[in-house]
Formats: structure tokens, sequence, C-alpha cells
């Protein structure tokens, strides 16, 4: 099996950034004016799961709350140190999370549509 999560989004150049630079995705894949619709594919190569962002002329209504996450597992603890000074340095605001153990063990921050991602540390 293969899992994508695919989302809609008006912010489709900011969301490759934010998932390549921020989250250090890939970009697996691209497409342009699929009937109406542009997307990208960010995720990891050699990987049974990837992420689909689109976007077309259609509106987007999103309304995320505080338990709407993307989790990505750092490997070491100096994986987690590093992505919290990187997350420092482009200016983010980490988030208060709703859940007590994402706000011991990760780094939440919002992509650019709201919906939270956590960096967590892989226990």
């Amino acid at each position: 099996m293969t899992f994508r999560y695919a989302r809609h989004t008006e912010n489709l150049s900011a969301i490759i950034q934010f998932y390549t630079e921020i989250i250090g995705l890939k970009v697996l894949g691209k497409f342009e004016n699929h009937s109406d619709y542009n997307g990208v594919f960010p995720g990891f190569p050699d990987k049974d799961w990837h992420l689909e962002f689109t976007e077309s002329k259609g509106g987007v209504e999103h309304k995320p709350d505080k338990d709407d996450l993307l989790v990505f597992y750092l490997q070491s603890a100096d994986e987690w140190n590093d992505m919290r000074e990187k997350i420092k340095k482009r200016g983010l605001q980490f988030e208060q999370s709703q859940n007590p153990y994402w706000q011991k063990n990760g780094l939440e921050i919002l992509d650019p549509d709201g919906f939270g991602v956590i960096r967590a540390i892989k226990n």
C-alpha cells in the first residue's frame, strides 16, 4: 500500500517552500494544468508515502483545529536541536500544542495554510 495525504491550497509556492526548506521533504514530482489543477508531491524518495498539494481556480475553505497535525519524526536529539534552530532562524513561531504529549516531545509550527506540523523526537 502507498499512502498519500492530499490537500488543496491557495498557497502552492509557499507550501512547497515550507515543506522542502523547513520540514526537509523532497519534491518527488509535480504537474501543471492537469484538468485545471497544478500540484506537487513532497516526500522522501523510496518511501511508501508522500503528500500532495494542489491548486486550482476553485476556492479553498480550511478549518484546521489544534489537533489536525502532520507529525514527522526526527532520528536524534541533535536533529531535534538543529530543527529548533532552523525554525528560530526563519522567524517562525512555535505553537502551544493542545496535546501535552506533543508539547513535551515535539516542535509545532503552522504551515502556510494554518495546519499544525510537528517535528518530534522518535522515542
